[in-house]
């Protein structure tokens, strides 16, 4: 059976420093990054804010995603957050509700 996945964008402000993942379980993910256990480029910028996450069907294809994401021009990202969160609201709640 496949088994889904998130990819996932956070922050530290709004249009500040940006960081792509994957992950199939987005909540404890979230957490990892705000008990700063998640990685250390989230540590060094204090990337705590979720402001994108999209789900998919398969693992695979999130993972075909983040890194499809990860070679995007950051004008691009940051159109991608606004499109689905234009005020750059922290999304973690909804998610973990």
């Amino acid at each position: 059976m496949a088994r889904g996945g998130w990819v996932y964008i956070v922050t530290n402000r709004p249009r500040g420093v940006l960081y792509t993942g994957v992950t199939a379980d987005l909540a404890a993910r979230i957490l990892q990054h705000r008990e700063g256990k998640g990685s250390a480029f989230c540590r060094r910028y204090n990337l705590t804010r979720l402001v994108f996450a999209e789900w998919a069907d398969e693992i695979e294809s999130a993972i075909a995603r983040e890194k499809a994401i990860k070679e995007w021009k950051r004008d691009w990202k940051i159109k991608l957050i606004e499109d689905a969160n234009p005020n750059w609201d922290d999304l973690f709640d909804r998610i973990n509700g």
